[in-house]
């Protein structure tokens, strides 16, 4: 009995967030399931049986969910030459209102962890437990919250693919972001202005601090407000830190340069605290980005700060 109980409470260790557990209808338990559910497929390399399976997945999950889901397929040609199919996911709560929210995930991997510290690992795709997998955990669990409780307002759900192809994220970001440029290119109307937009990306780290990203501060710092405003709220600002940390390329960029306001929530120091206070080890496009390395608690965390901006 006394074993039972030892391992119950280290599996609450992961779970709970605080004191009183869950702060909203988020189930991060069943985020994370979702999020394993992608890593099992594999690499979700664009152009790889994997990619079409995932990407097969997460249409038929959010059909279940959501009120309306809209393909955006296209091919990319590459700068070496190649074509890849690539699609964005978009996952509608609320079609007809007028007022929206847009929330922002990637769901395809790279395709080499160029940065692990083993040279002969540095060709090999990466398995994206938390650079991939975990955003679209989120994202199928916010689907289960919101089919429950409609809101109020119209939500926007975008999957958005080829994120993380190329190897180059500076200007003119030639095979990256690739799905979030073809929607700000090709947006669901003419008109389409959301009241403000949150690109959720490697928000499930064991060790969860979430800085504000420099771009967010500078181009859209009332979401900035907004966002970290609610997790203080919710008691959550030791995880949602509000300081400035660096600059980030990432898919929110093209979305602001469209004018859309949309902030970039990430936590980028993906990994343990280093001993004596050194640098950490950076799990970030390394073979290590497995599912051991994120967390049902930091999962809940940010599931419960991203629901209540919507339902609140």
């Amino acid at each position: 009995m006394l074993l039972v109980l030892l391992l119950a409470a280290v599996g609450a260790c992961d779970t709970l967030p605080g004191r009183g557990g869950p702060k909203t209808a988020f189930d991060a338990a069943a985020a994370m399931t979702y999020t394993k559910a992608q890593v099992a497929f594999g690499p979700r390399v664009p152009g790889t049986p994997g990619h079409v399976k995932a990407g097969d997945w997460i249409v038929a999950m959010m059909k279940q969910r959501a009120d309306t889901v809209i393909e955006q397929r296209f091919v990319h040609r590459t700068l070496d030459g190649k074509s890849l199919p690539l699609r964005n996911i978009l996952a509608r709560f609320n079609p007809a209102a007028t007022q929206r929210i847009l929330y922002v995930t990637h769901w395809d991997t790279r395709p080499t962890a160029d940065e692990d510290r083993v040279l002969g690992n540095r060709g090999t795709p990466i398995l994206g437990a938390n650079d991939g997998a975990a955003g679209v955990g989120l994202f199928v669990a916010l689907g289960d919250a919101l089919k429950k409780a409609h809101p109020n307002v119209g939500v926007d759900l975008l999957f958005t693919d080829g994120e993380d192809y190329g190897t180059s994220f500076d200007p003119p970001y030639a095979d990256v972001l690739l799905g979030s440029q073809y929607f700000a290119a090709h947006l669901p109307s003419a008109d389409y202005r959301p009241m403000y937009g949150v690109l959720w990306d490697m928000i499930a780290d064991k060790d969860l601090n979430i800085y504000q990203e420099e771009q967010s501060v500078r181009q859209a710092p009332e979401v900035v407000s907004r966002v970290w405003q609610k997790a203080k709220e919710l008691g959550y600002d030791k995880y949602f830190i509000p300081e400035a940390g660096g600059g980030v390329t990432d898919d929110h960029v093209p979305l602001l340069a469209k004018g859309l306001r949309v902030i970039d929530v990430i936590d980028y120091d993906y990994g343990p605290p280093a001993p004596g206070g050194g640098a950490n080890p950076s799990y970030h496009h390394t073979l290590q980005d497995t599912i051991d390395k994120i967390s049902v608690r930091s999962l809940q965390v940010v599931g419960d700060v991203a629901l209540s901006l919507i339902t609140d």
